[in-house]
């Protein structure tokens, strides 16, 4: 399977129109429909419905839409790598990242890597733990950062220098804001939301025997867009602290869980993994501090 015809069927797929999708890529018509007949021979599949002035991928070729992103994003990733071995200057670092206000204390290496090394390039993925180890497992990030133990068995590992704490974001006039703490008895017959990854793990943990009387209403990967359907009152986001804006400006207010939950916030690299060398200089700048 040729990366390039790989390329040409991504092309197609994004602008579901022949004629543009070969104008993009700067090749003939009948050059992407010969590609595209080949790939689909290949895999014996049709990937494509076309019509009369569009065309429209079939499930099979939303599968490999799904997979080949994946691999067009391996094979460039592979090829910047090995185009930068020689240059100890600069490079890239893939990163996928939990969100946390932890965050920080990588932006500030980063930033100091930066300084020293101007040419030095970074590409940010956001997601959940589940979404970040499958891009590292696939060599698609060279370090991910995880909001649970690491798997000591597939990960090396650095642990951030402090904790997390969960909180409930809610609107000001909801009743529970005049509450200090929340505990899981406060939310029974409330609306919630959450990530299903914490939902599953640290909210079970933490409600105890109460956790098959909270109602998950909507699952989150991204605390933001969660916090938005909690400021018009269909429901209350538990989070961590320091993510959503919670200032005296806000309409919207933090309560800490009592009791107290907190989670750790670590981050990993696959095992035996070979950095390139502006990987290699980070991780070492890393462990210094």
């Amino acid at each position: 399977m040729e990366i390039k015809n790989l390329r040409y069927f991504l092309a197609v797929a994004h602008e579901e129109n022949m004629s543009r999708a070969a104008e993009i890529l700067h090749v003939t018509q009948p050059t992407l429909s010969k590609a595209l007949k080949a790939l689909e021979e290949e895999l014996g599949k049709k990937l494509f419905t076309r019509h009369s002035f569009s065309i429209k991928l079939t499930e099979e070729g939303m599968l490999l839409q799904d997979r080949a992103q994946d691999l067009i994003s391996m094979a460039d990733k592979i090829e910047q790598e090995f185009l930068t071995l020689d240059d100890i200057t600069g490079g890239d670092i893939y990163f996928g990242l939990a969100e946390s206000y932890q965050i920080r204390f990588l932006a500030h290496e980063i930033r100091k890597l930066k300084e020293k090394y101007p040419s030095f390039t970074y590409h940010i993925t956001s997601g959940d733990t589940e979404q970040v180890t499958e891009k590292l497992d696939k060599g698609l990030l060279d370090f991910a950062v995880i909001c649970e133990t690491p798997n000591k068995d597939k990960y090396e590992y650095l642990a951030f220098p402090a904790a997390d704490r969960w909180g409930v974001i809610m609107p000001k006039a909801h009743p529970l804001a005049k509450k200090k703490s929340i505990k899981a008895a406060d939310l029974i017959g409330q609306p919630l939301y959450c990530s299903e990854q914490s939902w599953n793990i640290e909210i079970k943990n933490w409600a105890g025997k109460l956790y098959p009387e909270l109602h998950l209403e909507g699952s989150f990967r991204l605390s933001y867009n969660a916090s938005i359907f909690a400021k018009e009152g269909l429901g209350i986001l538990l989070t961590f602290e320091h993510l959503i804006d919670c200032s005296e400006n806000s309409d919207l207010v933090f309560r800490p869980l009592s009791p107290k939950q907190e989670t750790k916030l670590y981050l990993i690299w696959n095992k035996y993994q070979t950095f390139t060398p502006i990987a290699g200089k980070f991780l070492a700048q890393l462990k210094e501090v």
